[in-house]
């Protein structure tokens, strides 16, 4: 049967009427060693008729009876220990006020509270206590280890004893100071590497990593150790969103790739960012997508005056927009962040100028473009030219002409020695911006490098989480393949890092740290997902179109200078000819009207020639090496 709230109320009320009349008469029983003389008892019973209700006067003025039992903690304990002592001033306070012998020894005033805030605090932790055992005995905890006995581990014990729904069986820790101890009744087993040990006298089926602050090597460490062991791995939100309040240590979640990587967080200036975006006007185009969304969430931190968000897909600016200005899709109702979300195509000089005009923004990150590789390697190389290049220059062309401080293209490591078109087009968008900056000092114009992205659209990632889900194979190109990657978030965060420190003409290179084996990825994505790879497999299907086995950041003539931010270099990249850009206009505009040129080898074959002709570095697959060398020594003179 379930007790109303006012009920519940009335009940504990009672309780501690009841506790208190009690606890006065013991304190009289204890006084006496245990036999009262009768001029006492009835100074007990006469004291008791006032005692009582002015004891249970304080008790409800200090909101004693707006809290719930089975969460009773610490905080109940003091504020109930606080009251006991308020109301037992207050009975000393009166009984020297009245003036006259009132038969209550001085000693039954200390004993009474000391009894009174046992019975009361103790019946409200014993029935906490009582209420989390017998959810605990109805089945519906999950055994569970916690990997780390610090301040997380003791937050989640303590989580999970309140909702029933894990029952923590031992915590392991590699401080071998800790082993043997004991937090919240849950002993510390031993060393991580001690996991399957302990599974034969604790068993369990998860593992949770409650190391917050520990590195990436540490973390990943750990999970490999509980797959190993056969357990499915959680984790607890990392140290900076437990410090900034976004969540609690109880927010338990799936070990992602992230995790694994070995990526420390990334160190802002905060206050240079907060100067820079602040109150402005900041645009970003491809909004809608898995960069320019992550952009646009970062720029929010920092409170801008209106974010605008430009996308030529209809449904991924309504997803943004949803997620900016819907509490019901996710959007945070402090945030009060002001959006325009624009429909538009880079490749449109009149849309993008009547945009310009409208917002007048002072920043402009430019994450509008054709990314996946094999798509735009075969049937697409001129639709990929006039999207990643034309769109450029168009929407460079009309920040120059709107007059906006800063221009921040973000590229990719594939633009170094292309061998694919998504790259060659990225490397001449680089030029491009490269050439505008000598043509004006008002905007500057920053170029940000870096590697794959976990999760973004187009990544492998996805793919391999839908394969596996469907009980494999798992199909990787080649077992040598490798590639670099970082998180969306550490990627827009570093580009914004970029483009605050970006005095104009520079190409940053992030540091993407090591890079990581496709097949090893895979392997743990399998591992994640609870199987083996007896159960999955992974099979090789041979390198794509236009792919590589190994991605560099930086071209063989080019080199790098530091930065004052350890994940931030210059790299200091070939110049163009005087007459680059009049050339490359040419050819766009014959691209736009549908000419390439004479070449006997298609429209793709054709386009892969004269970005050849245009980024001497690319190395066009698919075509005929003496073709290429031929285009290359044609047009040398375009990329001295």
């Amino acid at each position: 049967m379930r007790i109303s709230v006012r009920s519940r109320t009335a009940l504990a009320f009672v309780h501690d009427v009841a506790a208190a009349s009690i606890a006065w008469c013991a304190a009289f029983w204890l006084r006496f060693n245990l036999e009262i003389p009768e001029p006492s008892f009835s100074a007990m019973l006469a004291s008791l008729a006032w005692v009582v209700p002015l004891q249970a006067a304080v008790f409800w003025m200090f909101g004693l009876y707006r809290g719930i039992w089975r969460y009773a903690s610490v905080p109940d304990v003091q504020r109930i220990v606080f009251a006991v002592l308020v109301a037992a001033m207050a009975v000393t306070m009166v009984m020297t006020l009245q003036g006259r012998p009132t038969g209550v020894p001085r000693s039954v005033l200390i004993i009474d509270p000391l009894l009174l805030a046992m019975a009361m605090g103790g019946s409200r932790m014993l029935y906490r206590i009582w209420r989390e055992r017998r959810q605990a005995r109805a089945g519906a905890a999950r055994s569970v280890y916690v990997l780390g006995a610090g301040d997380a581990a003791a937050g989640l014990i303590k989580e999970f004893s309140r909702s029933g729904e894990w029952r923590v069986t031992a915590l392991f820790d590699d401080n071998t100071g800790r082993h043997g101890r004991s937090i919240h009744g849950v002993k510390v087993f031993g060393a991580l590497d001690t996991l399957r040990d302990a599974l034969a006298s604790m068993p369990a089926t998860h593992a949770i990593i409650a190391m917050p602050s520990a590195s990436h090597h540490d973390r990943k460490r750990a999970a490999d150790l509980a797959t190993a062991a056969g357990l499915q791995v959680l984790t607890v939100p990392s140290f900076d969103d437990l410090v900034s309040g976004k969540v609690t240590v109880s927010q338990i979640r799936a070990v992602e790739l992230d995790d694994l990587l070995g990526r420390d967080p990334v160190v802002l200036d905060g206050d240079g960012l907060r100067g820079w975006i602040t109150g402005r006007v900041v645009m970003v185009t491809g909004a809608g997508g898995s960069i320019g969304s992550e952009l646009c969430r970062q720029i929010a931190r920092f409170g801008p005056r209106l974010v605008v968000m430009v996308e030529s897909s209809e449904f991924a600016l309504y997803q943004i927009e949803q997620e900016f200005n819907d509490p019901a899709a996710g959007a945070r109702p402090d945030t009060r962040l002001r959006i325009a979300a624009v429909a538009g195509d880079v490749r449109s000089p009149v849309r993008m100028a009547q945009v310009m005009r409208q917002y007048r923004p002072t920043v402009v990150l430019h994450a509008a473009a054709y990314k996946h590789v094999p798509l735009m390697e075969t049937g697409n190389c001129a639709e990929a030219v006039l999207n990643n290049v034309a769109g450029t220059w168009t929407v460079a062309r009309a920040a120059i002409d709107a007059g906006v401080e800063k221009f921040v293209l973000v590229s990719t490591d594939k633009a170094v020695n292309p061998t694919n078109v998504m790259g060659a087009t990225k490397r001449l968008a680089e030029i491009v911006c490269e050439r505008l900056q000598e043509t004006t000092a008002n905007t500057r114009f920053v170029m940000v490098r870096f590697g794959n992205v976990l999760g973004s659209a187009g990544s492998v990632i996805p793919r391999f989480r839908a394969q596996i889900a469907a009980g494999g194979p798992v199909t990787v190109t080649h077992p040598e393949i490798t590639r670099f990657f970082m998180s969306i978030s550490e990627a827009a965060q570093l580009v914004l890092q970029a483009g605050l420190m970006g005095k104009g003409g520079e190409i940053f290179v992030l540091d993407m740290g090591d890079p990581v084996r496709i097949a090893d990825l895979a392997r743990s994505m399998i591992r994640l997902s609870g199987f083996g790879e007896d159960e999955i497999r992974i099979v090789y299907s041979g390198l794509r179109p236009g792919e590589k086995l190994f991605e560099e950041l930086l071209a063989d003539d080019e080199q790098t200078l530091p930065t004052p931010h350890p994940k931030l270099r210059i790299a200091q990249a070939r110049q163009a000819a005087d007459d680059f850009l009049e050339h490359l206009r040419d050819w766009l505009e014959a691209l736009q009207a549908g000419k390439y040129d004479d070449g006997n080898d298609g429209d793709d074959g054709a386009v892969k020639r004269q970005l050849a002709a245009f980024v001497p570095e690319y190395h066009p697959q698919g075509l005929p090496a003496a073709t290429a060398t031929e285009t290359e020594t044609e047009h040398a003179s375009l990329a001295r």
